[in-house]
Parts: C-alpha cells; sequence; structure tokens
C-alpha cells in the first residue's frame, strides 16, 4: 500500500524483448519495502511477450504504468524516453532494466542516504552478478563523497564505484535540468552522464548489496565486453573529460597507461583472431576521439606478449587457453550497436 508520506521514486524499466526475465524483473519491483512509488515500464515496440507481461501487471497495480513507443529508438534514446515520462512530484528515479532485478530494501535504503544527504544527486550500492560482487572500494563506515572526487579516481584509475542504471539511484530534480539525462547516443552515455552531472553534486553510497545485474551474451553489456568496450569507454572519457579533473600531467600519465594496456588487448584479438569487424568497431571508435590503430605499436605489444610467452611459458599458456576457452563468439549485429536497441535494453 502506498506511503505518500515518503519521496515519490520512479521506477523505470526500458526493454525491448526482454520477456525471458521481465517477470522476475517486475516482481522484484512489487517485492520492495519501500511502498511509495511509480512503476513506468517503456516498451520499446518489442516484438515478443514484453507487452502481454507488462499490460497483465499493469491491470492489477495501478502503480505500474505501460507506455510503448510509436517507432523503434536506440537503448539510449529509451532510457530517456523514460526519464521524460517520471511524474512532477517524483524526487528519486531508479532504473532496473529489464533483465536484471532489485532486492527488497534496494529504494528503501537508497532513498534514506538521499533523504540523509540532499547534496547527493546518485546514490549507489554493491552489485551481485555472476561475475560476483562488484563496485566495491570506497570507504565503508561512510555514506556521502564528493562527486568530483569520485570522478577524478575513476577517471585516473582508481576502484569502479559508479555503476550501470540499474545499480544506481538518481535525484530526478537532476534528470529534470538536462533535456538528455544520457548524452549522445553512444552505450556508454550512461556512465558519460557521472562526469557530467558530479562536478557539482555528491555521491551516495549504500554498503548493502542491493542489485543483482545478469551478464549474458544477449545482454547490449555481454556485447559490449565481447568488443573490449569498455577499454575503449575509459580513453574517450580520458580525452573528454579529464581536462575538468585532472593536471595536463596526470592526464598524460593515465593516457599512457591506457593506451599501453589497450594495445596488449589488440596484440590478445589479433593472436586469437578476431574478425574483421571487431577491428572496425575499434578503428571507428577511435576515430571519434581523434586516434587510430598504430601498426608499429601494436607490432612491439605482440613482441612483448611472445617475450611473456617464453620467459613465463606456464602462465602465458594458462592465460592463453582460458582466453581460448572465451575466444569470440559473434551474438550480435555489431554496425546495430550504436545505432539500434539490444534485447534487454540495458546500457
Amino acid at each position: 500500500m502506498m506511503d505518500t508520506s515518503q519521496p515519490l521514486v520512479s521506477v523505470v524499466t526500458p526493454v525491448y524483448n526482454g520477456a525471458k526475465y521481465l517477470v522476475e524483473c517486475i516482481e522484484s519491483v512489487l517485492s520492495q519495502t519501500y511502498q511509495n512509488w511509480e512503476y513506468i515500464i517503456v516498451n520499446n515496440c518489442s516484438t515478443d511477450a514484453t507487452l502481454e507481461i507488462a499490460e497483465k501487471y499493469a491491470a492489477s497495480e495501478r502503480r505500474i504504468r505501460v507506455v510503448t513507443n510509436s517507432s523503434f529508438v536506440n537503448v539510449i534514446e529509451n532510457h530517456n524516453i523514460g526519464f521524460r515520462l517520471i511524474s512532477k512530484e517524483s524526487e528519486y528515479c531508479k532504473i532496473v532494466c529489464a533483465d536484471d532485478w532489485i532486492y527488497p530494501e534496494c529504494l528503501s535504503r537508497m532513498v534514506e542516504v538521499g533523504e540523509k544527504h540532499p547534496s547527493a544527486a546518485v546514490i549507489g550500492a554493491y552489485v551481485v552478478s555472476s561475475r560476483g560482487v562488484t563496485l566495491a572500494g570506497l570507504p565503508v563506515g561512510k555514506s556521502i563523497f564528493s562527486g568530483y572526487d569520485v570522478c577524478r579516481s575513476h577517471l585516473f584509475g582508481g576502484p569502479e564505484v559508479m555503476g550501470a542504471p540499474s545499480a544506481v539511484l538518481y535525484r530526478s530534480e537532476v534528470i529534470r535540468k538536462r533535456e538528455d539525462f544520457f548524452p549522445g547516443t553512444a552505450p556508454s552515455a550512461d556512465a558519460a552522464v557521472y562526469y557530467e552531472i558530479l562536478r557539482d553534486w555528491d555521491f551516495g553510497f549504500v554498503h548493502q548489496i542491493l542489485s543483482f545485474e545478469r551478464v549474458h551474451d544477449q545482454a547490449l553489456s555481454g556485447g559490449q565486453r565481447q568488443l573490449h568496450a569498455f577499454l575503449l569507454d575509459k580513453i574517450a572519457f580520458l580525452k573528454r573529460y579529464a581536462g575538468a579533473y585532472g593536471t595536463p600531467e596526470e592526464q598524460s600519465e593515465r593516457f599512457r597507461q591506457l593506451m599501453n594496456e589497450y594495445y596488449g588487448t589488440l596484440a590478445t584479438a589479433l593472436v586469437h583472431r578476431y574478425p574483421r569487424s571487431y577491428w572496425d568497431y575499434h578503428q571507428k571508435r577511435l576515430s571519434e576521439v581523434g586516434l587510430s590503430i598504430e601498426g608499429s605499436r601494436l607490432a612491439r605489444a605482440l613482441v612483448t606478449k611472445a617475450l611473456n610467452l617464453i620467459l613465463n611459458p606456464k602462465r602465458a599458456y594458462a592465460r592463453f587457453f582460458h582466453a581460448s576457452e572465451k575466444r569470440w563468439r559473434p551474438s550480435f549485429s555489431l554496425p546495430r550497436i550504436a545505432s539500434e536497441e539490444q534485447p534487454n535494453q540495458a546500457p
């Protein structure tokens, strides 16, 4: 039963063909101990049973509203549509991606931190997935941190504590100040927004596991990992935002570190004969930030890997074998990544 004495939380699930996991996602929202919420499900022209499932729940729960887009849009725009649909009375907004779910205390614990610290624009928490517990690294016993310091640390190689949309709670006031809350159309726009808003706001954190992230090949996040796109994101973020967070010397040193890591990753991809589409994707992403793949540097990275194999054969073989087991398995069309939506609508 709704408790109107609590701040209103707008829960948003952007979804495209998410029928497989949508019931679990919706049930996790219905199971919240926090009661003053509205739930907006943004159906992006799904062709499976997504709309049927969503409307069935909406018919029995008046706090659920289902909106179907008039035409198909990309994954980031579908999130931004959801942000624009939150009620004017909303004080917080919680994204729950269609193949993720949240623990019963999620809204309650996050709102508690938000109410205690009005300067927090984003409140995060630990996340559990098939990869284990993530987003650890902030001092336990403290629930509010300088947004500037968190972004600076993240940008220059510190612990990753700012999670994907299902892992955080946004203050609705901050959402309304931006025409498009997630900037641009790239899948990493949900991360880029941190660097744009946390220069002026704080970052809250709950030291508790409050959400579950499903990682699989069909998820956009899974596809991005196959492409090593998150390393490209780090390079792009450094080029775009480092000027606001660090000195030229710090920027130069961090860029050197990232490029060494990047060329090591490319060398591994070359050894495992990743397809042409992989290389086309990397050339395109690099060109967007004024860079390109340097053949001589890639060659040096290959030599380094070869020397490592000679000098440390046992460890190198184990790593090589592990990588071979996880060898590239394209599960989607690469050109669709930036312009079309993936099944679970998770950026």
